[in-house]
């Protein structure tokens, strides 16, 4: 199994749809979102923003943690605030 990529908070920034993909970050671990209809326009229900670490405005969320079943949302790392690097868009295919 390939080592799972860490993310610190400046390369979770630059995953925020402009260039590539969407990618938020929860509870540590960072999910693509980028295919959720629900993320289509650049923000969540009007509140969140891609590129950003959600863990503390989770609780206000009408879903619960199931959310993150969704076949839609891939897990794509780990959300560490001491780590180098670049996020790169997802290959289509």
């Amino acid at each position: 199994m390939p080592e799972e990529k860490v993310f610190t908070i400046d390369e979770l920034r630059r995953c925020d749809g402009e260039n590539g993909p969407m990618y938020i970050s929860y509870n540590g671990i960072v999910y693509d979102v980028s295919a959720s209809r629900r993320w289509r326009s650049g923000i969540h229900e009007g509140l969140h923003f891609p590129g950003q670490d959600l863990s503390g405005e989770f609780s206000e969320a009408p879903h619960g943690e199931e959310v993150f079943l969704h076949p839609i949302i891939k897990r794509v790392g780990r959300f560490l605030s001491d780590n180098s690097g670049e996020c790169t868009a997802r290959s289509k295919g």
